[in-house]
């Protein structure tokens, strides 16, 4: 059966991502490195541990996630593609979705799935660790989205994806406060509705950021 335009480009880039640089490998690796170098500065104090958990493992996925996002655009801005896409009969909003779809398949995905045993590392109970996948699995679709705004505003800037953490890092405040927020009240035994506030701020960012992205790239594009 034949591809859609959209599933096709989704496709590719998932594809790309697998393939060239690493950038799914160098994501893993280094949500891992944070998350290990941490006990070894904080030491073997499974309570300490247990109650950072959930904001170092955070933290440690959205800037995992951001290590790759200022690609989203820019290599097909670089070799053409990105004219020749906005030629086809894909709509730059479908474009952005598809990017960011591509993107979270290929990296908050993975990382989510590796969050367990990270979760394990600082000693965080079951319960606590089922929350924590819960939390990345609603919230790092956000993350994906809201760089591809990011990433569309820094599309033609030299460097861009050193000023792109300081464009997108305040949007993603919500997703690492809520987030975190959801496995405190498990370890705390209380019902804060963290995951709910989560849901919703994610499903804002992923509904409006393919609209948001796709008019950075347009402006940049046309400028």
């Amino acid at each position: 059966m034949r591809m859609t335009p959209f599933l096709s480009l989704l496709a590719r880039d998932i594809r790309l991502a697998t393939r060239a640089g690493g950038s799914v490998a160098l994501a893993l690796a280094f949500f891992a490195a944070m998350a290990t170098l941490v006990p070894l500065g904080v030491g073997n104090d499974l309570k300490l541990l247990a109650r950072a958990a959930a904001g170092v493992l955070w933290v440690a996925a959205v800037l995992a996630a951001l290590l790759s996002l200022n690609r989203l655009f820019q290599a097909d801005f670089e070799d053409g593609s990105l004219d020749l896409i906005a030629l086809s009969p894909l709509s730059l909003e479908s474009v952005a979705a598809a990017k960011i779809l591509g993107h979270w398949l290929t990296t908050g995905l993975p990382l989510t799935l590796l969050s367990p045993l990270l979760g394990l590392m600082f000693g965080l109970p079951p319960e606590a660790i089922a929350v924590l996948t819960v939390s990345l699995l609603i919230g790092t679709p956000a993350v994906s989205a809201l760089g591809a705004i990011g990433a569309g505003l820094t599309l033609t800037i030299r460097r861009g994806g050193l000023i792109l953490p300081l464009l997108v890092l305040p949007l993603l405040a919500p997703a690492v406060i809520f987030g975190a927020g959801a496995v405190r009240g498990v370890l705390d035994g209380l019902s804060n509705g963290a995951l709910l506030f989560l849901a919703a701020f994610a499903l804002a960012a992923t509904v409006l950021s393919p609209f948001a992205a796709a008019a950075a790239v347009r402006l940049n594009l046309a400028g």
